[in-house]
């Protein structure tokens, strides 16, 4: 097997001097799932493809997700089953083909409050079986079960049952949404994808007449060199999800797409707080309240409601947190209060809507999660909606329609292209123990380390091998090695300690201190591989606790302004 490519400081030079010369076949706008996924698509058919991101890989949306991999029950009840049984192929296709090592099967209850919802959500339940098992990949995880109220008192203890009938189990999967967005970057980037972060589209480059000529690349500026340059591609597919409009604005004329921002924020809790050994759903009049097992952790959530503010920082106000601890403490003996929520993040659905009159906002939650793609003017594609679970389906829709005029281009293959990591980590999960005892680590801590990065596991453990001392816990954030964050920089694109703390790793949401004892430690490890001088440090930690600080304090706003107004004191590092 040839080496895995990293996506590092070098990497992302070559790309840019590769975006800044020729012509590719396709450049992709935007680095979140669907971006990613369609960089990974047309690569693999041949073609000759670029990626820009303005921020992080996954800095937006696709990282502060439910981190579920799921058909969506509740879209059964709006009779959408073709959006259900496609996205439960793609939860098989995921968990059992493409990303074993980073997608998990997770048992669910579905509480029942009334003797009739038995029937009722059970025929739904076992409706959402049958599809999975009559589609065209492996199901993966086991069939739903029915619970009666000793049952569930056993399975979740601190559930009241005294009102419910019992409850219905089900499976879903789980993923950690930044690091799968992470590895399908690297994944295109190792069949030859050139992929820039901090690159910022500043203009479309036209051909001809400048309101109606075909789009031939873009303008944009490498935010971290502070230089410009010109990127020219026989096709651009634009997948900026709650951007879509700004894009659009770019673009000039009458928009053909028009997305709606929905917030939805969810908590983490310590997971001795809930004793449980399945996580939970319910119906809330908005939503639907997930409360989802994640490690040492619960997530919970989430929220349903319009936004129109900082795209890029959407912020949890005191209200919000208030709603989710509201609901979820029907279901718990014990309440759960704020002291208990050891992180909050909120993350924007982009939702298609059908064209409306300039100003007006509605009601999100009853908006369709299913994408479009158009092709608003000649050289630009638009692909917009969808969900987490069936990026590859959108991105193959987007590049399909993009090189329609192409000649003879292959068709999609990445349903038979594992993601890296994928490959050996079936085989070095078996060798667990012996790693254990090579490595000098417990076998818990290998556990860790195979559950995110699967297969190229043995590229941390050869860090380790070299310097002992990366074997260490990470100070502040003990559920991580010293290791993974320089590994982050070394081979998974990290350039700033937000990059790491928030994504590459999880720190900032599951520390009671949001990752402030971590973040000097972290950019140490940081500094010694980018060149960091000992200002450049100290800005990297200043910001981060800036960041942590402007977090806070948004959440203790009672309404959506003066919390957007609190968190956009944080700005962006670059």
């Amino acid at each position: 097997m040839t080496l895995a490519k990293a996506l590092d400081a070098d990497q992302r030079a070559d790309a840019l001097q590769h975006l800044g010369s020729g012509e590719l076949d396709v450049l992709v706008v935007g680095g979140g799932i669907v971006g990613v996924g369609a960089a990974l698509d047309a690569v693999t058919r041949g073609l000759k493809v670029g990626l820009v991101e303005q921020r992080d890989i996954a800095s937006g949306t696709s990282s502060r997700s439910s981190k579920l991999v799921h058909g969506g029950l509740r879209y059964l009840e709006m009779f959408d089953f073709a959006l259900v049984k496609e996205a439960l192929e793609e939860r098989g296709l995921l968990l059992t083909r493409l990303a074993p090592h980073l997608v998990r099967p997770v048992p669910f209850l579905y509480p029942l409050e009334h003797a009739w919802e038995r029937p009722y959500v059970g025929a739904g339940v076992a409706l959402y079986d049958a599809m999975a098992m009559a589609g065209k990949y492996d199901m993966g995880v086991p069939r739903h079960k029915h619970v009666f109220r000793k049952q569930l008192a056993r399975m979740a203890p601190d559930i009241r049952t005294d009102k419910l009938h019992g409850a219905i189990r089900y499976y879903d999967c789980q993923v950690d949404d930044a690091r799968l967005v992470m590895t399908i970057a690297r994944t295109a980037a190792n069949n030859g994808a050139h992929i820039a972060t901090r690159t910022k589209v500043t203009g479309f480059l036209r051909e001809g007449d400048a309101e109606g000529g075909r789009v031939v690349g873009v303008s944009a500026r490498d935010l971290e060199g502070q230089r410009d340059l010109e990127i020219r591609a026989r096709v651009v597919i634009n997948a900026a999800g709650v951007w879509t409009d700004q894009v659009q604005d770019l673009i000039g004329g009458e928009a053909q797409l028009d997305v709606d921002a929905s917030k939805g924020i969810h908590l983490v809790v310590p997971r001795d707080r809930i004793r449980s050994a399945c996580g939970f759903i319910t119906k809330t009049e908005k939503s639907v309240l997930f409360v989802i097992p994640w490690g040492h952790f619960w997530i919970i959530g989430t929220t349903d409601t319009a936004w129109d503010l900082d795209l890029a920082h959407p912020a949890a106000s005191r209200t919000d947190i208030e709603y989710v601890l509201g609901h979820v403490n029907r279901l718990l003996k014990d309440p759960l209060d704020q002291r208990d929520v050891v992180g909050v993040y909120a993350g924007l659905r982009p939702l298609l809507k059908p064209m409306r009159k300039e100003g007006e906002m509605g009601e999100t939650t009853k908006l369709s999660r299913e994408h479009t793609v158009t092709n608003p003017v000649p050289g630009l594609v638009l692909v917009a909606g969808g969900k987490l679970t069936t990026y590859r389906v959108m991105a193959k829709d987007a590049v399909d329609h993009a090189i329609r005029d192409f000649d003879a281009t292959p068709a999609s293959i990445t349903d038979q292209v594992p993601l890296m990591g994928a490959w050996g980590f079936e085989a070095r999960t078996n060798q667990r123990v012996a790693l254990s005892r090579s490595s000098g680590l417990d076998i818990g801590v290998i556990d860790h380390l195979l559950g995110r990065y699967g297969g190229l596991v043995e590229e941390v453990l050869a860090l380790i091998h070299r310097r002992p001392d990366l074997g260490e816990p990470l100070p502040g954030a003990e559920h991580y090695l010293r290791a993974e964050v320089l590994y982050a920089v070394t081979h998974e694109g990290a350039r700033h300690l937000d990059d790491v703390l928030a994504r590459r790793t999880r720190v900032s949401i599951e520390t009671f201190d949001r990752g402030i004892v971590a973040a000097r430690p972290a950019a140490e490890l940081m500094a010694e591989a980018l060149g960091w001088d000992d200002a450049q440090r100290d800005d990297e930690v200043d910001h981060y606790l800036r960041r942590v600080e402007a977090e806070r304090q948004s959440q203790l706003m009672p309404t959506d302004q003066e919390a957007d107004e609190a968190r956009v004191q944080a700005p962006e590092i670059v």
